[in-house]
């Protein structure tokens, strides 16, 4: 067992996941409808921010690279992360480095978290919808207005109240028309490729480390190693054993991070499920659509197949039809991924 497949059925209430014309979405050629969805960079994101946050560390440094042109002008360059595993964002995030005029080697490592985007269960189980909103100040004596002309001079408050009337126009009120809001179930999926999770490459001819950080990690106790991609530095045990627990409880419990305030929802977890067959952990939560109307679909958790760990919440019974909901569901979600991830032999792989 080298890949871990983990299934996360969330349901969202009048939410905004980004900020793309209101709410990303994309169009179901089947069902023929425009479906709301959160990218799996976004999902990544906040994993990684949950993750760092429940192990007390720092995200790693961004370092920002500009050039300034001929004409004085300030144009972008490269962006870099630091390419160094002691960081936990850069270990299960990955990296990528690749400097300009090509002197440099470029550093490469792919996340061992692969990680879906968060979209609808079934397409008749999650929409959009809009709604107008308002920014209203209209009760506050002391507000400040300032009316331009077309030359961009400021009207005095005579001009202002000759200009408006005949007019029915609040200076102290702004209206927001057409804000998408998203609403329904969700699932998400993430792999975890076991056998990169705590490894590096120490391949030279497609480089993860600067020669410099290979040095480093062997002084702070990094365990030389090789797994099915050569030769490679392993994490210490120590270091393991606690980002374990941590990678655990982000991925049963990561959030959304960028709801908007008037938008704010629980996105709480209905159900968690965790395989090594990407095929049964697929049908354990799924739709099916309704005999009786062609147009509804309803939620299933599965609990009853073999080689799937199904851990259903309280909240669940409002929607499912199901009798395994329990109040730990996700504390134990997380004591079986962790489980799992402490069991595999990250520094004997090939005789494992």
């Amino acid at each position: 067992m080298s890949i871990i497949y983990i299934r996360t059925l969330k349901r969202a209430d009048h939410t905004v996941f980004c900020v793309a014309d209101g709410q990303k979405q994309y169009w179901d050629p089947q069902f023929r409808k425009q479906v709301p969805f959160s990218s799996g960079q976004q999902v990544k994101r906040s994993l990684i921010d949950s993750l760092c946050e429940t192990i007390n560390q720092v995200p790693s440094p961004t370092t920002f690279l500009f050039d300034v042109t001929k004409q004085k002008e300030l144009k972008e360059g490269e962006v870099y992360g630091t390419c160094d595993p002691t960081y936990a964002d850069q270990l299960f995030g990955g990296w990528m480095k690749a400097a300009k005029g090509g002197k440099d080697r470029t550093l490469k490592r792919r996340s061992p978290l692969s990680i879906s985007a968060m979209r609808a269960l079934h397409p008749l189980l999650a929409g959009t919808y809009t709604e107008n909103a308002s920014f209203d100040r209209s009760d506050r004596p002391n507000n400040k207005v300032i009316v331009r002309d077309e030359k961009n001079n400021e009207l005095s408050e005579d001009e202002i109240v000759s200009f408006l009337e005949g007019k029915d126009r609040s200076l102290s009120r702004k209206w927001i028309p057409e804000n998408r809001r998203a609403s329904g179930f969700f699932v998400s999926d993430i792999a975890i490729d076991l056998r990169r999770l705590f490894s590096v490459s120490l391949n030279s001819f497609e480089p993860e480390l600067a020669e410099h950080t290979i040095e480093k990690l062997k002084s702070e106790g990094w365990i030389e190693s090789t797994n099915v991609f050569g030769p490679c530095l392993v994490a210490p045990k120590n270091l393991r054993e606690e980002w374990i627990k941590g990678l655990a409880k982000a991925i049963v419990n990561w959030k959304i991070t960028s709801n908007q305030a008037r938008t704010f929802s629980l996105m709480d977890t209905l159900a968690v499920a965790i395989s090594d067959n990407a095929n049964l952990i697929a049908g354990s939560i799924r739709a099916k659509l309704s005999e009786e109307d062609s147009d509804r679909a309803n939620p299933i958790v599965d609990e009853s197949i073999a080689g799937v760990d199904t851990f259903i919440t309280l909240q669940a019974g409002a929607f499912l039809h199901t009798k395994g909901e329990t109040v730990d569901a996700l504390q134990r979600a997380e004591k079986q991924l962790e489980d799992i991830l402490l069991a595999y032999n990250y520094e004997s792989q090939l005789s494992a």
